[in-house]
């Protein structure tokens, strides 16, 4: 099989004069990866769950959110990723050493002109220590099932490459065991999280400091996901992340840096930056009339792929980000800079403007 290009951008092609800018075009149509790796969300702190099942219930009391990645339109039949999180703290109130917290989440991965779609349901169940007023200490596990399915009609490959031109009517030279392949998935993970408005003590308005970071262990059991039943196995994946917020006294600004790095068999992932908030109104506590708003603007950068342009608007509860990936990988010279645009909502409780 030809295995071309995966998420990330990286691909490989050979040239034979002209007849290989048509055959390239073609097999830009064929977007598979002989090392398959999980499918990735620029706005990652707007999906908890995909990125360490610890984060149930770690940061509020609910927490649910939406996610939609369109990506690689300019290059070939795009990938469309639509992802879904809820989590929430089942016990805060009656233990005061710590309390459970549970999450479920989704999401739906869908690739090329095969249509190859990944769908996995991941329940999560995670345990929060209180070590004072301001840290805590939380653990948690995920389980889940996952399906990956391809539409065999449209394979297509360089055995179709007549020396001229593509010709449908020759074989793919593929035969696949299966358009479909079921498996058992499975994480583990710990977060560690600081947050000096959660104790006793209040601090005066925009004074906030908070910290959140973690480490998470994706596939321990390595679940066998080839279509050829081959045993090809999907690879552990390992994950560090961490993010901030940092408010500057005496104004209404705040710095929030993040990043998150990923290894999963041969790929890794590096992917940095920050945003800097402003509080344009904060929520009145007594009337209800003004509802809090801040507007965050920043950039990331996901090592050796793409600069992401990073939007979010606060307002009460809930939110919107919109982010849009600036390809500056080796495929640039087909994508033309372009790569993906990502669209969240999400909805916390409670209202993270009030004290």
């Amino acid at each position: 099989m030809n295995y071309l290009m995966n998420k990330e951008g990286s691909y490989s092609l050979f040239y034979h004069h002209r007849a290989s800018c048509f055959l390239l075009c073609l097999l830009f149509l064929f977007p598979f990866s002989a090392h398959s790796q999980d499918t990735h969300f620029s706005q990652f702190n707007m999906s908890p769950l995909t990125m360490n099942p610890a984060l149930a219930g770690a940061l509020y009391d609910m927490q649910a959110s939406l996610d939609y990645r369109n990506q690689w339109q300019s290059v070939s039949a795009p990938y469309r990723t639509m992802a879904g999180s809820f989590d929430m703290r089942m016990n805060k109130k009656k233990l005061k050493k710590g309390y459970w917290a549970a999450g479920l989440n989704f999401y739906s991965d869908k690739a090329g002109e095969v249509q190859l779609n990944t769908t996995q349901v991941n329940l999560s169940a995670a345990y929060h220590v209180r070590l004072n007023d301001f840290n805590t200490l939380g653990a948690g596990a995920q389980a889940g099932f996952a399906q990956r399915t391809i539409n065999m009609g449209g394979i297509r490959t360089g055995n179709q490459f007549n020396g001229n031109n593509y010709d449908a009517n020759l074989p793919t030279g593929e035969t696949l065991n299966s358009a479909a392949v079921n498996y058992l998935d499975a994480g583990a993970g710990l977060v560690w999280t600081y947050n000096n408005n959660s104790g006793a003590i209040q601090v005066t308005d925009n004074h906030d400091l908070k910290f959140t970071f973690g480490a998470a262990l994706f596939h321990p059991n390595q679940p066998a996901y080839s279509f050829y039943n081959d045993g090809e196995k999907l690879y552990m994946k390992y994950v560090i992340h961490g993010d901030a917020l940092v408010s500057i006294p005496n104004t209404n600004l705040a710095v929030v840096p993040g990043f998150f790095y990923c290894l999963q068999g041969p790929s890794q992932e590096l992917y940095a930056g920050s945003l800097i908030r402003y509080k344009l109104k904060q929520d009145s506590k007594y009337t209800g009339r003004n509802k809090g708003t801040a507007l965050s603007l920043g950039a990331y950068y996901r090592a050796g792929d793409a600069v992401a342009a990073v939007m979010l608007l606060e307002y009460s509860n809930y939110a919107i980000g919109v982010s849009y990936d600036v390809n500056n990988s080796s495929l640039q010279s087909a994508s033309h800079f372009r790569g993906g645009t990502e669209i969240t909502l999400r909805f916390v409780n409670p209202n993270p403007f009030f004290k």
